[in-house]
């Protein structure tokens, strides 16, 4: 008798799923699919909802704490799916890019599979990961280099 793979607690893999839809949302789909042609191929699906594409209106708060207030409307696109176990995948993708909104549904929906995820962790997640953090490094770097150091009159005397 094999032993099944222990699953996560589910806040943690509340938490791994949460990191894995924000840098799929984040990622464009050519950049994805471009990913995923060096992944195991992802299981057969059908859609449930959409891609569609529509508008949410955002929030803000004054000061980050104060009274909320609607800041505007910014187009989305959705995408619901299934795969043949059963698993469902949502995504929701800033923009139009429906083929985006898609293939992060199908991957999180193929991540949720404990014996999928590790592969298309390595193959897909974690470049992911990787390319962010360093664009994010490039640009701090290049804003660092344009910061000005004041002096004020108490630094003066």
């Amino acid at each position: 008798m094999v032993p099944e793979p222990a699953l996560p607690d589910p806040p943690l893999l509340q938490a791994m799923r949460r990191r894995w839809m924000g840098l799929l949302a984040r990622a464009d789909a050519a950049t994805i699919a471009a990913r995923l042609a060096e992944a195991p191929a992802l299981p057969p699906h059908i859609r449930l909802r959409g891609p569609e594409t529509g508008l949410v209106m955002t929030r803000g708060r004054q000061g980050g704490d104060g009274a909320p207030f609607n800041l505007g409307e910014m187009t989305v696109t959705r995408c619901s799916v299934r795969l043949e176990d059963g698993t469902v995948g949502h995504a929701y993708v800033a923009g139009r890019d429906a083929r985006q909104a898609e293939l992060a549904a199908v991957l999180d929906a193929a991540l949720q599979d404990p014996d999928r995820r590790p592969a298309l962790l390595a193959a897909v997640i974690e470049p992911l990961a990787a390319a962010e953090a360093a664009r994010t490094a490039r640009e701090a770097a290049k804003a660092a280099a344009t910061r000005v150091e004041f002096f004020t009159m108490a630094t003066m005397r």
